[in-house]
């Protein structure tokens, strides 16, 4: 992920910057390309907060698992909605950070909501990360984990 987000700030839901070579290291990445206008968005994200709370909050040692939010939303004010009322305690590119048309591009967005994880080099684990978490729930990530080449000894 150092290579995706070089030389770039995250921001944190509650408007702090991150550092991503810090907040991404060793850990699997899914980025979530979403917007607050989107109703199947607004219908997936509790879906993905649940999941993110679950590995993160309910295992020991907490999954190394983050998500980055890459908006589509109309305006940084209703980006800023959106992440507060609805996301999870994760990162997001700022909105006005022009590279999300790149990101867009490299990982052929053509329509939202779309979780696409990713190793640290940022290639693809799988592009369908939504479709995996409404069918498989907490197991599907020992299977990134596995694609994505970290040690850690985590256990679901």
């Amino acid at each position: 992920m150092v290579d995706v987000f070089s030389g770039r700030l995250l921001v944190s839901k509650d408007g702090r910057s991150v550092e991503p070579e810090e907040a991404l290291q060793n850990k699997v990445v899914g980025l979530y390309f979403s917007a607050g206008w989107c109703s199947p968005c607004r219908d997936f994200t509790p879906v993905l907060c649940d999941f993110y709370t679950e590995l993160l909050e309910e295992t020991q040692p907490p999954a190394p698992f983050e998500v980055v939010f890459i908006s589509s939303d109309h305006s940084a004010e209703e980006m800023a909605g959106y992440m507060h009322a609805m996301h999870g305690d994760w990162l997001a590119l700022p909105f006005h950070d022009p590279y999300k048309h790149d990101l867009k591009k490299k990982y052929n967005i053509t329509a939202i909501p779309k979780l696409v994880i990713v190793k640290q080099t940022g290639e693809v684990i799988t592009d369908k990360g939504r479709k995996q978490i409404r069918d498989k729930g907490l197991s599907c990530f020992r299977n990134w984990l596995e694609g994505a080449d970290i040690f850690q000894n985590f256990s679901s």
